[in-house]
């Protein structure tokens, strides 16, 4: 690892700033509109297009199945495919603190760079500033991110009607999990590694094969129990999921019984949950678990007429009990 250091001079508009760009995220993230280098990106667009901001605080840094560079990238990506949109062009706006290790902050950018390309998206505008010591941790970065709706696709919870069947995509709490264990905050002798992935490749062809899928949501803070929760006020309908059908792994449920943390308030950053017509939710189920992103997935529950706006959980037990939406922060800065 370089000695270098991000000052604050990087990020004054200068010399060295401009030396950063073209020594450091030109050569990682280059194509032909992000090398024009200007304000604002030009992008030719007829069709409908989805447009999504997020920003990402995560600490620590680093973490076992990824770090801030590819967490932000994955995030922004699936918010688009959430919106059944195919995802082209990001932004990527950092703010680093002075005294960061270059070398840190050149692996991030080579993760950025990694996850963008297997991703099929294009970095194409950005901005750097860096503050004083103190005034930020390490490293943010806030992105934006562009994509094309698909024709004839239309996504919304006025769609969801009784007998929709819940799709989850993959086991869940992963990602929670493994950025409290690299606060050094689990030591049980397990692993846990994030789920942190770009969903565009397993979600997209389906879209655009079937209209059979109503609407989809991924489940990061807050968890699979919040997300149904919004689903189920949003569209003005009851859930009903099944306890014993939603995947959990021995080490995330190790965790979650070792901490007295439940799985399903835990954040994800690779999952999907879709809302499907049922007579097609098995078919859908096959397709999603021939790729290696949906190889875990479930048919959780279903749409019900009752318990409008509640989301109700048949337990291992054979009890039924309301599955409340995430109340107060569960573990800040997980993404």
């Amino acid at each position: 690892m370089s000695n270098k250091k991000i000052l604050l001079a990087h990020g004054n508009g200068g010399s060295l700033m401009h030396r950063l760009i073209k020594e450091l995220f030109l050569p990682k993230l280059n194509n032909p509109i992000l090398k024009e280098l200007s304000d604002s990106a030009t992008i030719n667009y007829k069709e409908r297009i989805a447009f999504t901001t997020d920003s990402f605080v995560v600490s620590p840094l680093k973490f076992n199945g990824g770090d801030i560079g590819k967490l932000a990238v994955c995030g922004t990506v699936n918010d688009l495919v959430m919106a059944a949109a195919v995802p082209e062009y990001l932004s990527l706006a950092l703010i680093i603190e002075e005294g960061l290790d270059y070398g840190l902050l050149e692996s991030i950018i080579d993760s950025v760079s990694k996850a963008a390309r297997l991703a099929c998206v294009k970095v194409v505008c950005g901005d750097f500033k860096v503050v004083e010591k103190g005034a930020c941790d390490k490293i943010f970065i806030c992105t934006s991110g562009i994509g094309r709706v698909i024709e004839r696709r239309k996504l919304s919870l006025s769609r969801i009607e009784d007998g929709d069947k819940i799709i989850i995509t993959g086991d869940i709490g992963r990602h929670g999990f493994a950025v409290f264990s690299g606060r050094g905050k689990i030591d049980a002798g397990f692993v846990i590694k994030s789920d942190c992935a770009a969903l565009a490749d397993l979600i997209i062809p389906l879209v655009k094969r079937t209209n059979d899928i109503k609407f989809m949501r991924d489940p990061t803070r807050g968890g699979v129990a919040t997300t149904l929760n919004e689903i189920a006020q949003g569209a003005g309908v009851g859930i009903g999921v099944e306890e014993k059908q939603i995947p959990v792994a021995k080490e995330v449920r190790a965790a979650s019984e070792l901490l007295g943390m439940d799985p399903l308030y835990m954040a994800n950053e690779g999952r999907a949950i879709l809302i499907v017509k049922s007579g097609s939710a098995k078919g859908i189920l096959a397709r999603i678990k021939k790729h290696p992103l949906g190889k875990n997935a479930r048919i959780i529950g279903s749409v019900t007429k009752q318990a409008k706006g509640r989301v109700i959980l048949s337990t291992l037990l054979g009890t039924r009990r309301i599955l409340d939406m995430l109340s107060g922060e569960h573990l800040p800065r997980i993404c």
